[in-house]
Parts: structure tokens; sequence; C-alpha cells
């Protein structure tokens, strides 16, 4: 049964990260929010992140930070929750690497515990010093273990809530760790994860109504894991070496999946370079398209100046009387073959060569407009350059096109090479995915062998603290009864004295 609940700060009871918004004073908003964010996901170490991020704010104005920091609204339900809780029996700690300048916000919430760093300052400026008990990793674990010995519970006996990596030791110290509105690195461990940024999620979470009735929290029923019930009566020892052996387990898993992992990098890096070059080839494929599209244009401008000229020639051709001229030479050369390829009487072939003789004669009084015969002669040579050009260009634009379907082969190659290395790549994440959950999954069984060892180290503790006590009565009846025969005149050893002063009886 839950009998305290550890909370972080930031995020979980106030919505936002203090330290974000006191960096706006110092004009450091990016740099601290950059340091913030990579100690949260466990990319830097607390401590270094703190400090940087402290000396950045060296030289501010602690009654502005002061006023900042009042402005920074409590968490959603935050005020209800803590009061409800509170209400229900639960003793409340807050556990912060925060400052006390923020965490004093929370007195008047009647926490039972607040445990946060503290900022240096002289003549109301920050000094850029921080110090206090929780300024390395891990130190929230330790903090809570020093609230589970003062209030004499054990693990199973206590929550913690959390958002950041910060927070991952506290939770995994926890009997019951919850995930509020946290990052990958804190779901990972969590028993329970809480996306919806408000608080009052938690009191369904802790219900001490269902507790009292059923003996049993539903929440932890649903979080505790069935590892500790299957490690009841184990020994210290049995439960150690069967966490060695899950660590043992957990290496070669975590090395499979890293390996995938890397397999999986390597396949989206050469997936990522094919694309790359489909797209330096299809630049390539598209620039010798525009070519081979302004070659056609220039071969379309050609083909249409050399059918205007072709036009323009046959016009002048008829003009210049050409075409009749023509027309009688054309005749002249059928009866000409007639005559010798056809046998004729004597009537009919003497009337073809009289019609070819007349033909011809007609023909020499026939003559061509020599002006026009000369522009003819230079307009057909310019066509006749037209034409060479189309033909030049159409040449040229057939080159270019079989460069553009060249890339445009080779680009498909190429794709198909990338789309195998794209579904490799997804193929290999998945393996490297599922592996994770097998490394969750043997983590979550470590956790509960370390719940098992802690519960037995509790009760070795408070075995230890019964004797103890016993001794301790027993010792305090002796030195009485010394005492009751010291008065009756029997002198004492100083053995006896000194368990007389041990006990204040003397």
């Amino acid at each position: 049964m839950i009998k305290l609940i550890a909370f972080d700060l930031d995020n979980v009871l106030i919505d936002g990260e203090a330290i974000d918004e006191m960096a706006k004073l110092a004009g450091v908003e990016t740099e601290i929010s950059q340091l913030t964010r990579k100690a949260m996901e466990g990319d830097l170490d607390f401590e270094t992140s703190l400090r940087e991020r402290i000396n950045l704010l060296k030289g501010s104005s602690v009654d502005e930070i002061k006023k900042v920091v009042e402005e920074i609204p409590l968490m959603n339900g935050t005020e209800e929750t803590i009061q409800e809780l509170k209400n229900r029996g639960y003793k409340l700690a807050t556990i912060t690497g925060n400052f006390e300048i923020v965490a004093n916000r929370l007195k008047e919430l009647n926490f039972d515990y607040i445990y946060c760093n503290v900022l240096h300052e002289e003549e109301g400026v920050l000094t850029g010093e921080v110090s206090g008990p929780l300024m390395v990793e891990g130190a929230k674990a330790n903090i809570l273990q020093e609230i589970m010995d003062t209030e004499k519970l054990s693990s199973e006996e206590c929550a913690a809530v959390g958002d950041g990596a910060n927070d991952v030791s506290m939770i995994q110290k926890a009997g019951l760790g919850v995930a509020f509105n946290a990052k990958p690195v804190v779901k990972e461990v969590a028993d329970i994860v809480v996306e919806n940024k408000d608080l009052r999620e938690l009191l369904t979470i802790f219900d001490k109504e269902k507790t009292d009735k059923t003996g049993e929290d539903e929440a932890s029923k649903k979080s505790e894991s069935p590892q500790i019930d299957r490690d009841a009566g184990k020994s210290f020892m049995e439960l150690l070496d069967e966490k060695k052996d899950l660590e043992k387990k957990l290496k070669g898993f975590t090395e499979e999946r890293d390996k995938l992992n890397e397999e999986a990098r390597s396949f989206k890096q050469l997936r990522d370079d094919l694309n790359a070059s489909i797209k330096e080839n299809l630049e390539k494929a598209l620039n010798y398209r525009n070519q081979r599209d302004e070659i056609n244009q220039e071969v379309k401008k050609y083909k249409k100046l050399r059918d205007e000229s072709n036009q323009e020639l046959k016009k002048m051709e008829w003009a210049s009387g050409r075409r009749d001229i023509v027309k009688i030479q054309d005749e002249i050369k059928k009866l000409d073959k007639t005559i010798e390829t056809k046998v004729l009487d004597i009537r009919k072939e003497n009337e073809l060569v009289k019609k070819v003789t007349d033909l011809q004669k007609k023909l020499q009084t026939m003559k061509e407009d020599e002006q026009t015969k000369k522009e003819a002669l230079e307009l057909k040579e310019l066509s006749e350059s037209y034409h060479t050009k189309v033909v030049e260009l159409s040449d040229q634009a057939q080159e270019t096109h079989e460069q553009m379907l060249k890339y445009f082969q080779k680009i498909d190659e190429i794709r198909a090479k990338a789309d195998e290395a794209h579904n490799n790549f997804i193929s290999t994440r998945e393996k490297a995915s599922q592996k994770h959950e097998e490394v969750k999954a043997v983590l979550k069984e470590i956790r509960g062998k370390n719940k098992g060892l802690d519960k037995v180290k509790a009760k070795e503790r408070y075995k230890e603290d019964r004797i103890s006590e016993k001794k301790n009565i027993e010792e305090k009846e002796r030195a009485e009864e010394i005492y009751r025969k010291f008065r009756e005149g029997k002198k004492l050893t100083t053995d006896e004295l000194l368990l007389l002063q041990k006990h204040k009886i003397v």
C-alpha cells in the first residue's frame, strides 16, 4: 500500500521549466534551453548541465527572478490534487534539482518534505554558483531513501512522479513509478505513464478509498511486477544471482539491439545516398530534356523558315514563266520516251515527231525572267541552308534525347536499389524495435529484482531494528536494576556506570 508520494517540480507541479524562465532575464534563453533539454533527455549529466546553466545566470537580479518564478503557473489540478492526496492520508514530498527560490511556493500546499538546491547571491544578484543535496546524478534516489528511513517505509510503500532523466533514479527506487508528461527515457522505466497535463489524473491512481477496502491500491495492482510475487521468500543472494543473470541477458539483448540499430543506420545512409544520387541524376536528365526541348524549338523555327522559303520559291517560279517551260519540257520528255519505247505505225510516229518539233520550237521562243530566276535561286539556297540547319539541330536533339533517356534509365536502376535499401532499413528497424522491447522486458525484470532486494534489505533492517530495540530494552532494564542496587549501597564497576550514563539514569 502506497503511503508516500515524491514529486518532481518542473513540468509536474508547475507548468514550465523555471530555469528557462530565468534565462529570459539574462538573455541566454537559447543556451539554457538547450542545456536543459540535453539534461532532461539524458544526453548530459545533471550536475554539469546545472552548473553551466547557473553560471549563465550570473549577475541576474534576485528580485526580478522571484517575480518571474512567481508568475509560472501551477500545473493544471495541482492545488486540488495535493489537497485531496493529503486528505486521503498520503505523505507528500517534492524532490527537485530546482532551487529554494522556486520550491518555497510549495510550502503553502503543505508538503511534508521539500528538498531542493540553493542559488548563491550577493548584494541582490546571483553569483553564478549553486549548491545543495541534489547536484549529482542519482541524488533523488538517495533523498527518497532518506525520507523512507525517516518514515520507516519500504520501497513498495513509496511512489515517485517525474518527467525528466534526473527523475529516473527516484522512479526506479520507488515501488510505483509514474511518468507524468515525460521524456521517453522516463517512460521506459516507469510503471504508469500519464500523457495528459492534468495532475488530477493521479487521483485515480492513488485512490486511498479503494486501498482501504481491498487492502491494495488498484494502480499498484496494475503496476506491481509479477516478478516480485515470484521472488517472495528468496534470499538476498538468490535475488542478487538472478539479477546478475538478467544483467548478462540484458547485455546480450542490448548488443543485438545496438547492432541492429547500426545496421538500420547503414541501410538508411545507403538509402539517403542513393536518393541523393537519384536527385543528382534527375537534375542532369531534366537539364538534357530542357536542352532537347530548346533545340526542338529551334528545329521548329528553322522548319518554318524553310517551308516559308519553299512556298515563296514556288510562287516565284510560276511568276517567272518557269512553270510553263517545265511543263513543255516534261511533255517533250514524255513524247520522246513514247517514240523510243513503243512500236508505232509510220503515220502515228510522224505525228508524234512533229508534235515534239513544234514543242521544241515553242520552247525556244519562251524565256524565263532572269531577275526572278536569280531571286528564286537565292531563295532556294536560303531554303537549303534552313534545311541543313533543321537536320543538324534534329541530330543534336536526338543526341540530347538519348542522353536524357540514359539518365532516366540510370535513375530507375538507382531507385530499385534505394527501394531495396529502404525496405532493409524498415525491416532492420522493426527487428531493432522488437529487440528493444525485449531489452525493456529484461529491464523491468531487473527492476523487479531490485525491488525484491530492497524488500529483503528492508526486512533485514526492520529485523535489526527490532533486535536493537529489544537489546536496548534489556539494557535499560538491567541499568535500572543496577541503579536500584546502587541506591541500596552496591558499588558500581566502570562498565555499570557507563551503562547508567548511556540510558541517562545518572
